[in-house]
C-alpha cells in the first residue's frame, strides 16, 4: 500500500496515529507547530512540515503538505483555554483554501462532543441528536464542522470524540482534591487514544468519507464513583463533589459506530 496520508497535527493523538498508519504501510505526511519536533516526526518515519495556521495566513509549505496526499486528517483542538480569544473557525476557513487548491477530495475533521450540552434531564445522545454547544470551544467546533462538511469541492468525515484518556493524560489529575465539584451522577463520557486510532483507521480503510459519528467508550459510570475509583487506583486525592443540586450531563451513544463498522470498543470504563 502507497496510499498517502496527509495530518495537520500531530501531537498527543497525530503522532501515535501517525505510527501506526505508517506500520500499515501509509506514506505519512505530518505538521507540527515547532522546529524541535520535526526531528521527532522524521525519526518515526513522518515526511514533516513546519506550519502555523493563523486566522487570516498559514505560515510554512501547507502547499506541499497536502500535494498528492488521498485523504486530509484535520486533528487541531481550538485550544480555547489557554487563548480564549483565538478565532478557530477563521483558521478553519484559511485552511479550506489551501484545500480547495490542493485537488484533496477526503477530510477527516477530529472533532467533540463538546458540540452537545449537558442536559437535565439526562439524555441519550445521538448524531441525530440537534447539536446545542454551550461553551465557546463547542461553537467554534459546530461551526466549522458546518463549513467542511459543506464544502463542495471535498467530502468531509467528522468524528466527535469523548474526552480522551491515555498515556499522561487523564481528567482524574485535574479532579484530584478538587472539592464542589458540580453534577456527580452525570455520566462519564471518555475514549481512549487505541480506540481513537483504531476508529480513524476503519474510516480511512473503507474510505467513509461524508459521515459524522460520535465515539465514546462503555459503559458509562457517574462521575463521582468513576473519578473517586480513578483517584484512589492513582494514590491520587479524592475529588468531592456538591450533592445537593441535581445533575446535569449527557450519555454519548457510539451505536452508529459500532453497527456501521461491526466495532467493540478495545478499552471500557470500569
Amino acid at each position: 500500500m502507497n496510499t498517502q496520508i496527509t495530518i495537520i497535527g500531530c501531537g498527543w493523538l497525530g503522532l501515535p496515529l501517525a505510527q501506526h498508519l505508517i506500520k500499515l504501510n501509509y506514506k505519512v505526511k505530518g505538521s507540527t507547530t515547532s522546529l524541535a519536533k520535526i526531528a521527532t516526526l522524521k525519526n518515526n518515519g513522518i515526511n514533516a512540515y513546519c506550519i502555523t495556521i493563523n486566522s487570516d495566513k498559514i505560515t510554512g509549505p501547507i502547499e506541499n503538505c497536502l500535494e498528492n496526499s488521498e485523504a486530509l486528517i484535520i486533528n487541531i483542538p481550538p485550544g480555547l483555554r489557554r487563548n480564549p480569544n483565538q478565532n478557530y473557525v477563521a483558521k478553519i476557513k484559511t485552511l479550506i483554501t489551501h484545500i480547495e487548491k490542493s485537488g484533496l477530495k477526503k477530510v477527516l475533521f477530529v472533532s467533540s462532543t463538546s458540540v452537545y450540552a449537558d442536559e437535565f434531564p439526562i439524555q441519550e445522545i445521538t448524531e441525530s441528536t440537534l447539536p446545542n454547544p454551550t461553551t465557546e470551544s463547542g461553537k467554534q467546533l459546530l461551526i466549522s464542522e458546518k463549513l467542511l462538511q459543506s464544502n463542495p469541492n471535498f467530502k468531509t468525515t467528522v468524528l466527535r470524540f469523548a474526552g480522551l484518556i491515555g498515556p499522561k493524560r487523564h481528567p482524574a489529575k485535574q479532579l484530584s482534591g478538587k472539592s464542589n465539584l458540580k453534577n456527580p451522577e452525570a455520566p462519564v463520557n471518555l475514549i481512549h487514544l487505541t480506540d481513537c486510532i483504531s476508529i480513524i483507521e476503519k474510516i480511512i480503510t473503507v474510505n467513509d468519507f461524508g459521515e459524522t459519528y460520535n465515539a465514546s467508550t462503555t459503559p458509562h459510570p457517574n462521575k463521582k464513583m468513576y473519578y473517586s475509583t480513578v483517584c484512589k487506583a492513582m494514590g491520587l486525592n479524592l475529588p468531592h463533589y456538591e450533592l445537593s443540586q441535581p445533575s446535569k450531563g449527557k450519555t454519548i451513544s457510539s451505536k452508529k459506530l459500532e453497527h456501521h463498522f461491526n466495532y467493540d470498543f478495545q478499552i471500557k470504563l470500569e
